[in-house]
């Protein structure tokens, strides 16, 4: 028998931009959103200094977003010395328990599962220096950090992070091909994608065109370069695993390597435009 979980959310000072805590009926796990600027409000949760896992919220110098997976015995300490970093981060999502039952082993397994789901996911650049080390835990406790590590997915969503959503899970259902879109360009481009809820996935094995146009924008040639030195996009020019773009446009102008309009260039293989099929919807 299957049942259903009901998230509490408390908005703190009314800004639903602001401080958020969440929790679900039935788990002892408990969610807080907090922004850079609101380090100093968290400090007077008395669960501030609690065990547990976070997440930094953040974009590089491309504008392409990124996340960094930590942990810490006392949250709010390593919080406070993340107020120094040279990368920049704009939010932070905590997870810890209510009883502050995790303990160090707890949240070292906790931070590479999450640290590897990011990197899968694909959806930010992971800026974690190093590769998280996996504890050892027994089975009862791998069984219930690993209703952690699904109940703070659903959390993360929740608050607007797709960060650990894999493209499948949020890719419109397909009964046939017409919802997929191809572009076959110049230059060797032959791409496939489809629309997602929050932007526009490139397929993986799709090849984007070997060079770009002299005009092209330089913030999409920064891009261009930082998916091929990430291996995003291999030297043959080919997609190694699933991509999600903020739009159809900037997902097309990379295939294409130059300006492009999206909603004209992706078509279906029946060569409607995205547009007319967004229309139709």
């Amino acid at each position: 028998m299957a049942f259903s979980k009901t998230i509490q959310m408390y908005i703190f000072d009314g800004n639903p931009n602001g401080r958020i805590m969440c929790e679900l009926s039935n788990w002892n796990g408990r969610v807080y959103k907090i922004s850079r600027n609101e380090i100093a409000q968290f400090a007077q949760r008395n669960d501030s200094e609690n065990t547990g896992v976070y997440f930094l919220f953040g974009k590089d110098e491309n504008n392409i977003d990124t996340i960094y997976v930590g942990e810490a015995e006392k949250i709010l300490t390593r919080l406070k010395q993340h107020l120094n970093d040279t990368a920049y981060w704009n939010d932070c999502i905590v997870v810890i328990s209510k009883d502050n039952l995790l303990n160090k082993a707890h949240v070292k397994y906790l931070e590479n599962k999450f640290y590897n789901i990011a990197q899968d996911t694909g959806r930010a650049n992971v800026i974690n220096s190093t590769i998280p080390t996996c504890s050892s835990i027994s089975e009862y406790d791998e069984a219930m950090l690993l209703e952690f590590i699904s109940n703070t997915k659903l959390l993360v969503n929740t608050l607007g992070y797709k960060v650990f959503d894999s493209t499948q899970d949020s890719s419109i259902k397909q009964e046939n091909d017409a919802l997929y879109f191809y572009i076959h360009a110049a230059r060797g481009a032959e791409a496939k994608g489809v629309v997602v809820s929050d932007g526009f996935t490139v397929l993986k094995d799709s090849v984007i065109a070997s060079s770009f146009v002299p005009s092209m924008p330089s913030a999409l040639q920064n891009l261009r370069a930082t998916l091929l030195s990430k291996k995003i996009v291999d030297e043959n020019y080919k997609f190694t695993r699933d991509y999600v773009f903020t739009s159809p446009s900037l997902a097309a102008s990379i295939v294409m390597g130059r300006n492009a309009n999206g909603r004209i260039e992706w078509k279906t293989d029946q060569h409607l435009p995205l547009k007319n099929i967004e229309e139709d919807l």
